[in-house]
């Protein structure tokens, strides 16, 4: 199996080469690379927004010992893999990335907003959200400054 994958990973670079000649021909060249730019600019789009926003989960779960969160939630990671594949250039692996995007769109979609109360709180599921100490505040002053 790692042999496969391997020669896999070895061969895509010829692969996608032989897919932007293909395209090219198709197309023309100057569509053809202003696809293939566009396409990392919308993958470093991805990563930027809904894969910073998975780092930043991981990093929250690290820090409170909390994986539920994580093991529940498997679409911050397909965004994050869809990104990475958008980002890189070649007609091949935009192509694995939009699909990978297509799937947590769908589920999405098909799960559809939470269910909001009359009252315009919104409820979340357990793994969505976890309590936060509470800080103290500096006390204050009468005339509103801070005191030191």
């Amino acid at each position: 199996m790692a042999k496969w994958l391997l020669l896999a990973v070895l061969a895509l670079p010829f692969a996608e080469l032989a897919a932007f000649v293909a395209v090219a021909a198709t197309i023309g060249f100057g569509l053809a690379l202003l696809l293939l730019v566009a396409t990392s600019v919308a993958g470093g789009l991805v990563l930027r927004h809904a894969g910073g926003m998975h780092i930043a989960r991981v990093r929250s779960a690290l820090g409170t010992g909390s994986f539920t969160a994580l093991q529940t939630d498997n679409t911050g990671a397909l965004v994050l893999l869809a990104g990475i594949l958008l980002f890189i250039p070649g007609f091949i692996t935009d192509a694995i990335g939009v699909l990978l995007l297509l799937a947590p769109l769908g589920a999405a979609l098909r799960r559809g907003p939470p269910p909001r109360r009359a009252d315009g709180v919104l409820d979340l599921e357990p793994e969505q959200w976890h309590r936060v100490p509470e800080q103290s505040l500096p006390h204050r002053d009468e005339d509103g400054g801070r005191q030191r």
